[in-house]
């Protein structure tokens, strides 16, 4: 089920990870050690393995538009496969270094890429950690010394199989993987250290067997409580934020859990799990949020998959465009999904910018700490 609209690639290499390993120095950090594995007569892998991880999407290439770094970070191996490239970020020195690696990621947020697949170790990961969080999913293509984060593939060809079913809109689902890193130093000695530093979203292959999903009432009632803690907790975690609560019974389940009155057809604002407006108009909601962190709970139509457009008007191309589409958070069951068959998510906003600024993957919450992928496209 291919967008007719390019998937926007984000792509980052650390041309140094894993310089070390062959040589015994345990690992790659800081330049001393990778002018002492060069000398040594190291060579530089990740370039070679982020190519085998694209080559499992070598049919794809026409529907892929790559945003990276310049040179060996990204743009060399993205041009040498003849995918259509834009370089946004020139590092300044010949090494690059992990400033430069955060410096590109901030790069990519801004150029609203639909996943970053990125080659390197447990640095990289944790480099690119501290500036996406969940902000977009990623796949890591396992390049470094060490390799203890749970955002790598097993294998740089596992690597690109997940992104081609990713590209071509497959259903995959969408877990919080843990990053990690060892102190170096204390390696080097013999000793593993190893720290949390964060979680960041990975695909992975869709298990379509759903735990809770048994059959019948009760376990459709476990599916949503499921989905109405995971928004729960995402309030919780940001209580000075304005959740405006679009319509549908998936939305309503939520409220209900929360103990508020909804409005099932219309559509509400909450902060702090307290109701703060009901059944707001579009103007009203403009001035509500105007000035104020706000993100939008909606789920889809089921069998037509419209996520703006029908049923929620109140929704405007202004107010979407004013939250953004990492601010939108879809719920929906598995099984609503499901009954899509395979056709995309509409948005139908009205407004060509706001349609074309939604289209691609779009994470849905179906579970707690539980998420799939699914292609939107604008009409």
């Amino acid at each position: 089920m291919l967008s007719q609209r390019q998937f926007r690639l984000g792509l980052i290499v650390n041309p140094y990870s894993g310089i070390g390993g062959a040589l015994a120095l345990k690992g790659s950090d800081g330049a001393h050690i990778r002018q002492q594995a060069l000398a040594s007569g190291a060579d530089k892998q990740a370039n070679a393995k982020i190519e085998k991880a694209l080559n499992e999407c070598a049919e794809l290439f026409s529907h892929i538009h790559i945003f990276t770094a310049a040179g060996e970070m990204g743009q060399d191996v993205a041009e040498k496969l003849g995918i259509q490239t834009t370089v946004v970020y020139q590092q300044q020195d010949e090494q690059s270094e992990a400033f430069d690696t955060t410096a590109a990621a901030k790069a990519m947020l801004v150029n609203k890429v639909d996943l970053i697949l990125f080659a390197g170790g447990d640095g990289t990961a944790r480099n690119i950690c501290e500036v996406i969080t969940n902000a977009c999913p990623v796949i890591g293509v396992p390049a470094g010394c060490k390799i203890h984060s749970g955002v790598y593939a097993i294998t740089p060809k596992a690597a690109g199989k997940v992104l081609a079913e990713v590209v071509k809109g497959e259903l995959v689902s969408l877990m919080q993987a843990e990053v990690k890193d060892i102190d170096e130093l204390a390696f080097r000695s013999g000793k593993v250290i190893a720290k949390h530093y964060g979680e960041m979203m990975v695909p992975e292959e869709l298990q379509y067997i759903q735990a809770v999903k048994m059959g019948g009432k009760e376990s459709d009632e476990l599916v949503l409580a499921d989905i109405a803690a995971q928004v729960i907790d995402m309030m919780e975690d940001e209580p000075e934020t304005l959740f405006v609560m679009g319509s549908g019974s998936t939305v309503d389940s939520i409220m209900r859990e929360m103990g508020l009155a909804n409005t099932l057809l219309g559509v509400d604002v909450v902060k702090n799990q307290a109701l703060l407006a009901s059944d707001l108009s579009a103007k009203e909601l403009l001035n509500i949020t105007e000035a104020c962190d706000t993100k939008l709970v909606i789920t889809l139509i089921g069998g037509q998959g419209h996520i703006f457009g029908r049923g929620n008007q109140q929704l405007s191309a202004e107010l979407l465009k004013r939250v953004g589409k990492a601010n939108v958070l879809v719920v929906a069951t598995k099984t609503k999904i499901e009954n899509l068959q395979g056709k995309p998510l509409v948005c139908d906003s009205g407004d060509q910018e706001v349609d074309a600024l939604m289209s691609g993957p779009i994470p849905i919450i179906t579970g707690y700490r539980d998420r799939v992928l699914y292609p939107v496209i604008d009409i």
